[in-house]
């Protein structure tokens, strides 16, 4: 009987640790959760092992975890302040957000924090109308009049970006409707989740510094107290930032302290990190990188279907080579449009059509370039492109194409 005792107690504790680690993973990829969504079975989760995963991420990474009835938000402040790599992105265009987007989300969201409970799209512009008139918005540039077409299409794609997050819930109408101007949208405002997305260690109005490097790092300001203990409790907790967030960890981008610590505490520092996610450290002479067997903390794929997954994966192809060949060395984007041009041609019978326009292979060249930075696997340098030790670690083998995998409608 007892065996058997320990069995059960065996699984169960199992099962546990795995719903743990589930957890740990999806709030990784979507820090904001609610019941609704992205994943109600996930959001259950969480909710059931909070208690321990708050006090992991707060020990361990230094990140608080807000877990209520209606939202999860792992409140992740990024490894690197200047790192753009990540932005948002429109979802329809597949563009990344501009500054002038970032702003107008900044303006929408101070509309929607004096809006009622529910709102429609027209009014919502309305409202950011006024506000985008304060002088010193005007005095930096910025410019919204509702006149132009193109100022509808940016307030929508900030809408669909809180759709997207569920800070918006969409009730009735369609946007491409206002963006035509035959039409409105209306929403329910969810106030709880609006609540929940700013994050930062200082309250805004607390930063006075002066420009925006500045005040951003002020927002991001920890006191760390001057003692042995508190540094290394800091260092361990930026590590472990980095090694959750970025796709790779090159020696060569730490200081001499931080790799001096992760030299030291590595198999200290990345079992904590298996044992609580169920990552894989993958742990070469250039840095670290790991691994996410189950693709649930996985946001940006590497290779993807359809023509923009192909492009990327032939661009990869072609920097890999130069990698394995003469190193790390600056190839010119226009070596890449070129290279860009010639596949565009050779695989016109299955990717989309209007990869044949005129310049269609720069945008191609952009997207994946983008990508790629994101993972790691490359550095933009003047012009052109650098290829990093990652890159070598992928295989490539020409993509399967067949009759069903045309992109020409």
């Amino acid at each position: 009987m007892s065996t058997g005792r320990s069995a059960l107690a065996d699984a169960v504790e199992r099962l546990e640790v795995e719903e743990r680690q589930r957890a740990a993973r999806s709030l990784l990829r979507n820090p904001l959760l609610t019941p609704s969504g992205p994943d109600p079975a996930v959001f259950v989760l969480v909710r059931r092992h909070g208690p321990w995963l708050r006090d992991w991420f707060t020990n361990e990474a230094g990140w608080t975890l807000q877990v209520a009835s209606g939202l999860a938000r792992l409140r992740k402040l990024p490894s690197a302040l200047g790192d753009a790599t990540r932005p948002a992105i429109a979802e329809k265009a597949n563009a990344p957000f501009s500054r002038r987007r970032y702003a107008l989300l900044c303006l929408v969201l101070a509309a929607l924090e004096r809006a009622d409970a529910q709102v429609t799209l027209g009014r919502l512009a309305e409202r950011v109308l006024s506000l985008a008139s304060e002088p010193r918005l005007v005095a930096a540039g910025f410019s919204f009049t509702l006149g132009p077409r193109e100022d509808r299409i940016d307030v929508v794609a900030v809408v669909r970006l809180l759709i997207s997050k569920r800070v918006l819930v969409k009730v009735a109408g369609d946007e491409q409707a206002y963006v035509n101007d035959t039409g409105d949208a209306l929403y329910d405002v969810d106030r709880h989740v609006l609540s929940g997305l700013l994050v930062a260690r200082r309250g805004p109005s607390l930063v006075n510094a002066g420009d925006f490097e500045s005040r951003l790092s002020a927002l991001a300001f920890e006191l760390v107290p001057d003692s042995t203990e508190s540094r290394n409790r800091a260092l361990r907790q930026a590590l472990t930032r980095r090694l959750l967030d970025d796709a790779v960890v090159y020696l060569e981008d730490l200081n001499a302290e931080e790799r001096n610590y992760l030299t030291s505490q590595r198999p200290f520092l990345l079992a904590r990190i298996t044992e609580a996610t169920g990552l894989v450290p993958e742990i070469r002479a250039e840095g670290i990188a790991l691994l996410d067997p189950s693709g649930e903390a996985t946001d940006l794929r590497m290779p993807e279907e359809g023509t923009q997954g192909h492009a990327t994966l032939l661009v990869a192809e072609r920097l890999a080579g130069t990698l394995k060949q003469q190193g790390e060395i600056a190839v010119p984007l226009a070596d890449l449009h070129a290279a860009m041009a010639a596949w565009v041609q050779e695989y016109r019978s299955y990717w989309r059509k209007e990869t044949r326009d005129p310049g269609a292979e720069i945008g191609l060249c952009r997207l994946a370039v983008d990508r790629l930075e994101a993972l790691g696997l490359v550095r933009r340098a003047d012009g052109a492109v650098v290829p990093r030790p990652a890159l070598a670690r992928f295989g490539y083998q020409p993509p399967t194409l067949g009759a069903v995998q045309q992109e020409l409608l």
